[in-house]
């Protein structure tokens, strides 16, 4: 199978969204019918644009008739998207005068049959005038009203599909499904159905997805995609299958740069592998997988972090405290910092800027944090745990080592975790709080790594201007883990730094 860079297969017609073409496995087969339903406001005068408009840039004979909208309102929408339908041919379909005239209305003598068969010839008259290798009709509510019946209704869409299927046009019927949403006519004629829908959380923006329902003869991509209208168009996400992006690449172990840290470690965390911050809050765990960003772009690879909490201008005073410049790196693009703001983004709008990112700018380091805000921010969704499995397996098998955080609730004692994760992650970084001395301390261990050796200890950091600064084992206490450590013997092991 060839395709083109738009991302249709060779010999079928795009449907100017890249994403769309993708989950259709390649675009709308020619010569064919299609359905694309949904409810007002969902996208699909936008989407049937888009296909015409694609098919005028290709040089082909495009037309729309519209039943329920005015052409001047279709021009102002194709404006809002910075479009002139220039090469697009609207046909409107006006409804009949007697409409409007109060004796017809009233009289025995008018019939649904003439106003279906007026605009049915008046349709096909559009066609034979333009001769269009793409269609457009909007809507078959108009139809299926005029037609009164399933029966009527199903006859005129089969008669229709056949005078295309002579005239070789590919041919989108857009449904707002505001009639019977249960007639599933339609359905059993066309070649293929496409359904958009539009979801409204709790809190935050509209969510819009869509779905492939049917395509004879095709292989696609099922289920769920989340998709967005911006000026521009659709922007479709197609969901991420982690299993089509393989690639070869040496598994060694990338170094911190923190000494203690290695050598809990032994040698660093495995390229292609994910790691798993956890501990409570301010135990210093964005400071954490910065270092590792840092030490990534030292070795003059690219970086990128994905922020979910902290306001980005925060970030970065933060970390100029521990002589990281992040405007400097920023600008030379060694690192690419992201604010995200998830209430206004679907999970797959944010997978795919993660997989542009890398794919953009090569960065083989990914940093998320955290998972909290990730999951605070879309509590309406479902299956979160599942996007980001494919997203880390994603990562992993491009060579890209990832970093996620997440604060478990608490302090000290018995903590919790709002999302569990540590299944997923190959290597879990623990951070704990303990007291001893009469001073609070913090304490670091390796408590899973799949892809190698790590040490079995507990060891005691510190942050300063320095930043991370990991000290010896703690041998002689217990009960850190579980924040209420025990003396065993001397204060031997503790950080000089912290002792009074």
């Amino acid at each position: 199978m060839r395709v083109n860079p738009a991302g249709a297969r060779e010999g079928d017609a795009s449907t100017g969204v890249s994403g769309l073409d993708d989950i259709l496995g390649g675009g709308l087969k020619r010569r064919r019918v299609f359905l694309f339903e949904g409810s007002p406001g969902t996208g699909k005068t936008t989407a049937a644009l888009s296909f015409l408009l694609a098919g005028a840039a290709a040089g082909e004979k495009t037309l729309y008739v519209t039943l329920s909208e005015t052409e001047e309102e279709l021009r102002d929408t194709a404006a809002s998207h910075g479009w002139d339908l220039q090469g697009v041919v609207v046909f409107e379909l006006s409804p009949p005068e007697s409409l409007l005239d109060e004796r017809q209305q009233q009289s025995l003598l008018y019939s649904s049959d003439l106003e279906l068969g007026e605009t049915t010839r008046l349709i096909l008259e559009a066609i034979e005038r333009v001769q269009p290798s793409r269609v457009v009709i909007d809507s078959l509510s108009e139809i299926r009203l005029l037609a009164q019946g399933s029966l009527r209704y199903r006859r005129q869409v089969l008669a229709l599909k056949h005078y295309f299927a002579k005239h070789n046009a590919t041919v989108v019927l857009l449904d707002d499904l505001t009639a019977e949403v249960t007639d599933k006519t339609v359905h059993s004629v066309a070649h293929g159905v496409v359904r958009l829908e539009e979801l409204a959380p709790e809190y935050g923006a509209e969510r819009r997805r869509v779905r492939v329902t049917k395509y004879r003869g095709r292989k696609f991509r099922g289920g769920y995609h989340d998709f967005t209208i911006r000026t521009g168009g659709l922007d479709v996400f197609p969901r991420l299958v982690s299993s089509e992006h393989r690639t070869d690449f040496d598994r060694t172990p990338l170094p911190s740069g923190v000494a203690g840290l290695d050598a809990l470690l032994r040698g660093g965390v495995e390229r292609g592998t994910s790691c798993l911050v956890l501990g409570p809050a301010g135990t210093g765990k964005s400071l954490l997988t910065l270092t590792f960003a840092i030490s990534a772009i030292a070795r003059g690879e690219r970086a990128a972090l994905f922020v979910f909490d902290e306001e980005v201008g925060l970030f970065a005073e933060r970390a100029r405290a521990f002589g990281i410049d992040i405007p400097a790196l920023r600008a030379s693009g060694d690192l690419i910092l992201e604010q995200v703001d998830a209430a206004e983004l679907s999970p797959g709008e944010f997978t795919s800027r993660v997989r542009a990112c890398v794919a953009r700018s090569g960065a083989q380091t990914v940093v998320l944090d955290s998972l909290n805000g990730y999951q605070a921010a879309m509590p309406g969704e479902h299956s979160l745990l599942l996007h980001m499995h494919e997203l880390l397996q994603f990562l992993n098998r491009q060579g890209a080592t990832t970093f996620l955080t997440v604060a478990q609730h608490g302090l000290v004692g018995d903590m919790r975790s709002p999302v569990d994760v540590t299944y997923l992650a190959d290597t879990v970084l623990l951070l704990r709080y303990f007291e001893a001395l009469g001073h609070v301390r913090r304490a670091i261990s390796v408590v899973k790594k799949r892809a190698g050796q790590h040490e079995r200890t507990i060891r005691e950091y510190t942050i300063d201007e320095r930043g991370v600064v990991v000290g010896e084992p703690l041998t002689q206490i217990q009960g850190i883990l579980g924040g209420f450590p025990v003396f065993m013997g001397s204060s031997a092991g503790l950080m000089p730094e912290t002792r009074p």
